[in-house]
């Protein structure tokens, strides 16, 4: 296991992508970020990268319209299929994001892509939801009928420092501290000890992916906590969403983060001047819903995020929501030392226009924020 010290490692990394990179870069007034859940996925393995190759899907076209007309510098893709080579994210991106029947007259480039590897449908061969079998979509470390369904991706118009990102897709719910561990009205827990000390808290991955902009490096935070329902009585899925949402609490929090333990070794979050953004599908509203809101209430107040609450069209303030209504589920958070310069979600009337046609490809809406980032700090954590 890698030591706390040895997060130095990483920023040796990112500060040598700036030097060998193009000297002249310089750091834009503003960069957009967004993440937006696309729905992408089907019932099988091979289902989307077989729509996606032959250039003519719906759907697809209509998820780049919206990602065209927005255009954001960086963005999370959420319940986009999962393939090692990334062939699923390459075939959206070029057939369709970066198609030439784009929605504005300038061509939207992607040049650098993570396909995130992802804990749906990857099987545990354990009875998780304890139906006496050990084979369903529920006995996957997290949710999926098949290998990588309802994955993450990030695309970027920048570069991504790919040999510091940090992925957590191994690590244990168990050692996590004061985890909510589900349990039975009568305090019984659901999990026997043996199966709690397997159980991965990511039901897709948490990923920190640095990209560099300009001078600067961002670290993109990016997760999709499981639902908070399909369940039982013991609130199993529940508890795991509060505390896939906690987790980026404690990674920020300098002083509370030295249990967190990469799918490398290393120890430890983020370093304490590291401008960031949360971005993802969090499924919890802090004001209504089935979630524990506790954990999203407490992220969204956390000292060192900043909470831009994005407007719909109207005016209203929802940041972003299933089509049957405005419940806030997706998010953009950017640290304290961003200045958020604007912020809104892709929810048009429903008019007819294109966009409003669009926007219907997927039960969620794209969120964005326009920030400009800090000047350029030394990087330092607590090693206590």
């Amino acid at each position: 296991m890698i030591q706390a010290p040895s997060l130095l490692a990483s920023l040796v990394a990112i500060m040598c992508l700036v030097m060998v990179g193009d000297a002249s870069a310089q750091s834009p007034s503003s960069v957009r970020i967004a993440t937006y859940n696309i729905a992408l996925y089907g019932d099988t393995a091979q289902e989307v990268p077989t729509r996606l190759s032959a250039q003519h899907d719906q759907q697809a076209k209509s998820l780049a319209y919206v990602i065209q007309t927005i255009r954001p510098d960086i963005l999370l893709l959420c319940e986009i299929d999962h393939d090692p080579k990334g062939r699923t994210l390459d075939l959206f991106v070029n057939n369709y994001v970066e198609s030439e029947t784009a929605a504005s007259d300038a061509r939207l480039q992607y040049p650098y892509r993570y396909a995130v590897p992802s804990n749906t449908g990857l099987a545990s061969s354990l009875d998780l939801d304890k139906n006496g079998r050990s084979s369903d979509p529920n006995d996957a470390w997290g949710f999926g009928r098949y290998p990588g369904q309802y994955a993450m991706a990030v695309v970027s118009r920048y570069p991504i420092a790919f040999d510091a990102i940090r992925t957590f897709q191994t690590f244990l719910w168990s050692d996590m501290p004061d985890a909510l561990r589900p349990k039975f009205p009568s305090g019984t827990p659901f999990h026997d000890d043996a199966l709690w000390k397997q159980l991965r808290l990511s039901s897709k991955n948490h990923v920190d992916v640095p990209v560099q902009v300009g001078t600067q490096t961002l670290h993109l935070l990016a997760s999709h906590p499981t639902p908070p329902v399909f369940d039982g009585p013991e609130d199993r899925n529940g508890a795991r969403n509060h505390d896939e949402i906690r987790f980026w609490m404690d990674y920020v929090d300098t002083m509370g983060s030295d249990y967190l333990v990469d799918d490398r070794g290393l120890v430890g979050g983020l370093p304490s001047h590291a401008p960031f953004v949360i971005v993802g599908d969090l499924n919890s509203d802090p004001n209504q819903g089935d979630s524990r809101q506790d954990a999203i209430k407490d992220l969204l107040s956390h000292p060192r995020v900043i909470d831009p609450v994005p407007t719909n069209a109207d005016g209203s303030a929802a940041s972003a929501a299933f089509r049957r209504g405005p419940t806030r589920v997706d998010y953009a958070l950017p640290s304290s030392n961003l200045t958020v310069i604007d912020s809104g979600v892709v929810w048009p009337r429903d008019d007819g226009s294109d966009l409003a046609e669009a926007v219907k490809a997927s039960d969620h809406r794209l969120v964005w924020i326009d920030v400009r980032l800090p000047t350029a700090q030394p990087s330092t954590r607590s090693t206590k």
